[in-house]
C-alpha cells in the first residue's frame, strides 16, 4: 500500500520536470483542477508514496498510480460529442452524491475529460477527449472557438435590448468578451434567443441575460467550435471521425491518420447509462440544414 512521505518525494523531484497535474491532464486522466482534488483525496501515488501536493514535478521516469492502477501510455487524441441531459454535474465525483456526467457514460468508453463544462441545469453538446492538451487548447479564449447556445428566457426582450450585450458585460466586476444575441421568436411569456460566446466563464450566458432583466429557464449548447450537436439523441455519445478531427482541429495537436486500435468505426453511437428522457426536438437545438462537422460533406 502506498505510504505518505512527501519529503522523500521532494528530494526526487527535479526542478526541470513538469507538474503532475499537467502530466495527468495531458494523459487524459482528468483536468488539472480535478487532478488537484484527486491528490487531496489521496487517490494518486508516485513511486509508492501518496501525494499531498499538486506541486510535485514529474521527470517521466516515475511510477504513477491513480486509484492503485498505473496510468496508461499516452494515446492518440480522440474526441467525442455527448448530448448532456439536465440533472448531471460535469465532474468525475461529487462529494454530495449527486449524479455526474462521468458516472453515466458508457462503460466501454476510455478514460476521458470534458472540454469545458455545462452546469447541472444546462443541456446539449459537451465535448469529451482523452487528451488534456487538446482540451486545454479548445478551452483557451485566445483560440477563438465560438460556443453557441439556444436560450429560453422569461420575458419579452427586443433586439435592441439584446444588442447591449455586443460589447460584453461586467459579472462580479469582471468584463466578459463580446456576446452575440439574436431574438429568434417569442413564445408566450418566454423568448427563444440564439447566443454566441467565445469564453467559458461560469454561467456566463445566464448571468449575462440577467443583466438585461431576463431569467433563463432552459439553456442548450448547440455547438462548440466546428463541432455541432446536430440530431444526437439526449444521453448518447458519438466519436468524431479521425479525418474530421484532423481536418478541423489538427492545427491544435498532432493527430495521426491511422485510427487507434479498438475504436468505433463509422457513425456508431454509444448508449450511456442515463435513464432520463430521450431525444429532443430539432427546432429546439439547431436549424434544419445547418452544417454538421461530423457529417461527410
Amino acid at each position: 500500500m502506498p505510504h505518505n512521505d512527501n519529503k522523500k518525494l521532494a528530494t526526487k523531484s527535479s526542478q526541470k520536470g513538469e507538474r503532475i497535474a499537467k502530466v495527468l491532464a495531458r494523459a487524459g486522466i482528468a483536468s488539472r483542477r480535478e487532478v488537484e482534488r484527486m491528490i487531496a483525496a489521496g487517490r494518486i501515488s508516485v513511486d509508492g508514496t501518496l501525494l499531498t501536493t499538486p506541486a510535485f514535478l514529474i521527470t517521466g521516469h516515475e511510477k504513477i498510480l491513480v486509484d492503485g492502477k498505473p496510468i496508461e501510455a499516452k494515446q492518440s487524441p480522440r474526441l467525442w460529442r455527448y448530448h448532456k441531459p439536465v440533472g448531471l454535474l460535469t465532474t468525475h465525483n461529487d462529494p454530495g452524491g449527486r449524479p455526474t456526467v462521468f458516472e453515466n457514460l458508457p462503460k466501454d468508453l476510455p478514460r476521458v475529460i470534458s472540454i469545458g463544462r455545462l452546469d447541472m441545469t444546462s443541456e446539449g453538446l459537451l465535448l469529451l477527449t482523452n487528451d488534456g492538451e487538446l482540451a486545454r487548447k479548445l478551452e483557451l479564449p485566445r483560440t477563438g472557438f465560438a460556443r453557441k447556445y439556444r436560450a429560453r428566457a422569461y420575458g419579452k426582450p427586443t433586439q435592441t435590448q439584446l444588442d447591449k450585450l455586443k460589447h460584453g458585460v461586467k459579472i462580479d466586476g469582471i468584463q466578459t468578451g463580446p456576446i452575440e444575441a439574436t431574438l429568434d421568436k417569442q413564445q408566450g411569456t418566454n423568448a427563444w434567443i440564439s447566443i454566441t460566446i467565445r469564453e467559458g466563464k461560469n454561467r456566463e450566458v445566464r448571468r449575462a441575460l440577467e443583466t438585461i432583466g431576463l431569467k433563463v429557464n432552459r439553456l442548450i449548447r448547440i455547438s462548440y467550435g466546428p463541432i455541432q450537436l446536430g440530431d444526437l439523441m439526449r444521453g448518447k455519445v458519438e466519436e468524431i471521425k479521425p479525418k474530421v478531427l484532423r481536418d478541423q482541429l489538427g492545427h491544435l495537436v498532432d493527430i495521426p491518420k491511422e485510427r487507434p486500435a479498438g475504436t468505433l468505426k463509422g457513425k456508431a453511437k454509444m448508449k450511456s447509462n442515463y435513464k432520463g428522457k430521450k431525444g429532443t426536438r430539432r427546432s429546439e437545438t439547431t436549424k434544419p440544414g445547418a452544417n454538421n462537422a461530423n457529417r461527410r460533406r
